[in-house]
Formats: structure tokens, sequence, C-alpha cells
């Protein structure tokens, strides 16, 4: 059996278990060629237990019109924003509060993200979070 070869990768966000062929997942993938239908399928099925989050998957294409899908951790952001229950962070970055997270809700957050994010240890990835935190105009406690 020959090797099939990957012609193309393509990333996309989309909200876990409600994938349709319609835009943005349709005119993405369907210039690919792949079936959009068996990808939507696929996808809700594979996303259905985190209903509610934003899901990065990267799709690779192969050759003969087959395709599979490695799905991502959430966004750092939307994990915060879903935390710290608030709709979006401040306009003003870190200049203006919006919220407050303690370091126990950040822990959650870089253990939720420690295997996309490109660090070894938890201390680090919490270094990332907090990172992002700030420049949402989320306060840290403990990281002034």
């Amino acid at each position: 059996m020959a090797k099939k070869e990957v012609v193309k990768k393509i990333k996309l966000a989309i909200p876990a278990g409600k994938a349709t062929p319609a835009p943005p997942v349709g005119t993405v993938l369907g210039p690919a060629g792949i079936n959009l239908q068996e990808f939507c399928t696929k996808y809700n099925d594979a996303t259905r237990d985190k209903m509610g989050d934003i899901i990065p998957v990267e799709i690779s294409v192969y050759d003969d019109r087959s395709f599979d899908f490695v799905t991502k951790t959430p966004p750092t952001s939307s994990l915060i924003k879903k935390i710290a229950k608030i709709n979006k962070g401040s306009v003003k970055g870190k200049n203006e509060v919006v919220a407050t997270l303690t370091d126990a809700q950040i822990t959650e957050i870089a253990e939720t993200k420690l295997p996309d994010l490109n660090c070894y240890s938890l201390e680090e990835a919490k270094k990332i979070v907090t990172g992002t935190a700030i420049n949402m105009g989320v306060r840290v406690e403990g990281a002034e």
C-alpha cells in the first residue's frame, strides 16, 4: 500500500460539537476537496464532551482527499474568560482590571493548557497563563 502524502494542513478554531458545512468551515475545507459532512460528524463526535469551548483543530488533507485531524486545547484567553466569568478582556490591557483570579485557578488553566504550550513544567505554564491574564486586564493574586 502506498504511503499517503499530506497535501495541505489547515488550522481552524470551531465551537465544540457545533461544526457545520456552512461557513466558515465549508469555505475553508471545500476547496481542499474533503467531504464536509464527514468532517463535521467526526469533529462533533470528538468534541461533544467539551461543549461551550472553542476547540482549535489541525486538519491534514492527503492526496487521495482523505483527512485526519488533531484537536488542541482551548485558547488560554477563552479559558481565562470562562473561569473569570467575563465576556471579554480589558480594552486598556493591564492598565484596567476587569477580574481577579486566584493562584489555584491559574494552576487549573495551566494544567489544561500544558500539552499545547511550549514549556516542560507546570510552573512555566503558570507563568505563560499569568502573563496572558495580566495582558487581558485580569489581576492574578500574588503576581504583582
